[in-house]
């Protein structure tokens, strides 16, 4: 196996519990099937913004993310955006198969001025073959959300997470995490 869930669970616990010492952001998502914490080490002012996050889907299947993009500050249209390019390195164990990938892609968030507080955010990333490894032939990485300011610091969220990879040796594909999420994410 890729990594054991004992050998994991501490390090990601301390993490999630040390984050406002040095973090930007903390997010939480839920899923009919899955529950997903995720740390952002800088805010949307920076130049670069690397993060960490950890998936638990039903069944003992456990993803880790490792995120690290350069972002800036931009324009849709006149709506402010904040939009980042760059890497999404995904590790993932499930029963008798793990794997993983390093995708290449990118996010954006796009803020409403007409309603404060009312924003909606995308991120894809996709690794080919050539990144991919374990039982991985590619990963596919896609969420979408519409988030709303509730109070200064913190957010709540709902949207569509889906995360797939085909396995090598033609033996299909499989569904790592996928379906609609709600969450809240906390500002430091």
């Amino acid at each position: 196996m890729l990594f054991r869930t004992s050998a994991i669970a501490l390090p990601v616990a301390l993490s999630l519990a040390a984050a406002p010492a040095f973090a930007s952001d903390v997010d939480f998502s839920l899923t009919n099937e899955s529950v997903k914490g995720q740390v952002n080490f800088f805010d949307s002012r920076s130049d670069i913004q690397a993060g960490a996050g950890y998936t638990y889907h039903e069944g003992s299947r456990h993803l880790m993310n490792g995120d690290f993009h350069a972002q800036g500050r931009t324009a849709l249209g006149n709506l402010p955006t904040t939009a980042g390019i760059g890497f999404r390195g995904m590790a993932w164990d499930d029963d008798d198969l793990d794997g993983g990938a390093v995708g290449i892609g990118g996010f954006a968030t796009v803020n409403i001025p007409n309603v404060p507080g009312l924003s909606f955010s995308g991120s894809a990333h996709y690794a080919p073959s050539i990144l991919s490894f374990g039982d991985s032939d590619d990963l596919t990485n896609l969420e979408l959300r519409a988030s709303y300011r509730i109070i200064r610091n913190a957010d709540v969220f709902a949207g569509y997470r889906y995360v797939n990879t085909d396995l090598d040796d033609s033996q299909g594909d499989i569904n790592l995490d996928e379906g609609v999420l709600a969450g809240m994410k906390i500002f430091f």
